[in-house]
C-alpha cells in the first residue's frame, strides 16, 4: 500500500510542470495574475462549480478542507481532470475562433484515523494567461505602427491538507499551498516606417509564495434528509514573487519589488441531500481584491464576488439498471472580473453526468459548460467547455485473510 502512495505522490509532484501550460487563449488573462481557477473539482462543475458545503464520500474537494472527512474507512481515492475548450471571440476587428485543452488537476485523499482525520494532497491551477493580439494605429497618416500583446505561464499551486471530524457533526480542515510559476507579458511596437525604432517591453512575475485556507463543515442527517453548512476563510499575505521588467532595445534589466499580496477570501454555502438522489447546493465566495497590492498599488483590482447553484440527481443508487445509478448534473454560475478596469461579469451554465463503473467504485464524469464574458467592445467571449474527470477509489486499507 506504501509504495503504491508513494508512487501517485511521485507522479503528482512530476505532473506539476505540466499545470503550468495554457488552457486559454484570452485577451482578458492580459491583466493582473491572468485568469483565476475555482478549483471545483470536476464532479461538482457540472452543478455549477458549487463546493464549499458538498460533502460526498466519492469526490475529493479541496475547495473546502473540511470535507476530507468524508471519505470511507477504508478507501483511497484518485482524481484526474482534463478539460478542451472552443472559444468565439468578438471585437470591432471581427471575430475569430480559438481551441484550448490541456490536464487541468490531480488530486489525492486518504483516511488517517476514519472517521476522525483524513488527508488530501494534489496539484491545481491558480491562474492562467494566454493571449496574443495585435492592434494597427496610424497618425496623421504619416506614422503607422503594429502593437503586439502576448503573454504566457501561469500559477500553479501544490497543496496538502487536513480534516478533523469533531462531535460527530462538525469538522475542521486546513490547506497550504505553495504556489509556483511565471506570469510573462510582452509589448511591442513595430513601426513600418524606417525612421521609427521598434520598441519591446517585457515583464515577469516570477511567483514562490505559500497561503493558507480554513474550512469548516456544520452537518446532520435526520432519517433521509441530510444538511449541510459551509464556510471557507483565506487571510491577507503577501504574495512573495521575483518581478522584473526588460527592456530589449537597450537589453536592460530592471528588477523591482514593489509589493504584491494575496487577497482575503471567505465564502460560505448549504447543501441538502434526500436518500442520496436529489442533492441541491449553492455557494456565495468574496475575495477581496481591492486591497490587494500590485505592483505596489491598490488601486489596480477590484473585489470580486462569485455565487453558484446546482443540483445532483440520481433514480436508485440501489438500482439493477444502470441508468438508475448514473449522475444527473446542472448549474449555473455567475462573477465579477477582479481587474479594476474590466465591467464584464462571467455568466455560464453547465450540465454534466457521472458514470459508475460496475466493478469498481469509480465514477467518470462529464461536464459541458458554457460561458459567456463581455461585450464587442472590447471582446466578447462565448466558450463551451468539454471537462472529462476519473474519480478513482480503491480499497487499500485492510487486512487480507489467509
Amino acid at each position: 500500500m506504501y509504495k503504491r502512495l508513494f508512487l501517485i505522490l511521485a507522479v503528482t509532484l512530476m505532473a506539476a510542470g505540466v499545470f503550468a501550460q495554457n488552457n486559454t487563449s484570452s485577451p482578458y488573462s492580459r491583466y493582473g495574475y491572468g485568469e483565476l481557477s475555482d478549483n471545483a473539482p470536476g464532479a461538482f462543475r457540472g452543478m455549477g462549480g458549487v463546493s464549499l458545503a458538498m460533502r460526498d464520500r466519492h469526490v475529493i474537494n479541496p475547495a473546502n478542507p473540511a470535507s476530507f472527512t468524508s471519505i470511507d474507512s477504508m478507501t483511497f481515492m484518485f482524481d484526474l481532470g482534463a478539460s478542451a475548450m472552443w472559444t468565439n471571440y468578438s471585437d470591432a476587428s471581427g471575430k475569430r475562433n480559438r481551441a484550448n485543452g490541456n490536464l487541468e488537476y490531480l488530486t489525492l485523499q486518504v483516511p488517517i484515523w476514519s472517521p476522525y482525520i483524513a488527508f488530501s494532497a494534489g496539484v491545481l491551477p491558480y491562474s492562467l494567461v494566454g493571449y496574443d493580439l495585435k492592434l494597427a494605429h496610424t497618425v496623421n497618416e504619416i506614422c503607422h505602427d503594429t502593437t503586439t500583446y502576448v503573454g504566457t505561464g501561469g500559477i500553479t499551486q501544490v497543496y496538502g491538507g487536513l480534516s478533523f471530524n469533531l462531535f460527530g457533526w462538525v469538522a475542521l480542515g486546513a490547506n497550504v499551498y505553495y504556489m509556483f510559476g511565471d506570469v510573462t507579458n510582452v509589448r511591442s511596437v513595430k513601426f513600418a516606417e524606417a525612421a521609427y525604432r521598434s520598441v519591446s517591453e517585457t515583464s515577469t512575475i516570477h511567483s514562490k509564495s505559500v497561503r493558507f485556507r480554513y474550512g469548516a463543515h456544520l452537518f446532520h442527517t435526520f432519517g433521509k434528509h441530510t444538511v449541510v453548512l459551509g464556510g471557507i476563510f483565506e487571510n491577507k499575505s503577501p504574495f512573495r514573487c521575483d518581478y522584473s521588467i526588460i527592456e530589449t532595445t537597450t537589453a536592460d534589466t530592471v528588477p523591482v519589488n514593489p509589493g504584491f499580496d494575496l487577497p482575503m477570501t471567505y465564502g460560505g454555502g448549504f447543501s441538502y441531500n434526500y436518500a442520496n438522489r436529489l442533492t441541491l447546493s449553492a455557494d456565495v465566495m468574496f475575495t477581496d481584491w481591492a486591497r490587494a497590492r500590485y505592483t505596489g498599488k491598490t488601486d489596480v483590482f477590484r473585489s470580486r464576488m462569485r455565487i453558484a447553484a446546482g443540483v445532483e440527481y440520481r433514480h436508485n443508487p440501489l438500482g439493477r439498471k444502470y441508468y438508475e445509478n448514473m449522475y444527473f448534473r446542472a448549474g449555473a454560475t455567475v462573477s465579477d472580473s477582479y481587474i479594476k478596469n474590466i465591467a464584464a461579469k462571467d455568466f455560464s451554465v453547465s450540465v454534466g453526468v457521472g458514470f459508475p463503473l460496475r466493478n469498481a467504485a469509480t465514477i467518470i464524469n462529464t461536464t459541458l459548460e458554457y460561458s459567456h464574458r463581455g461585450t464587442a467592445s472590447p471582446v466578447q467571449e462565448n466558450s463551451l467547455r468539454l471537462t472529462i474527470n476519473a474519480s478513482i477509489s480503491e480499497t487499500w486499507f485492510f487486512k487480507r485473510r489467509l
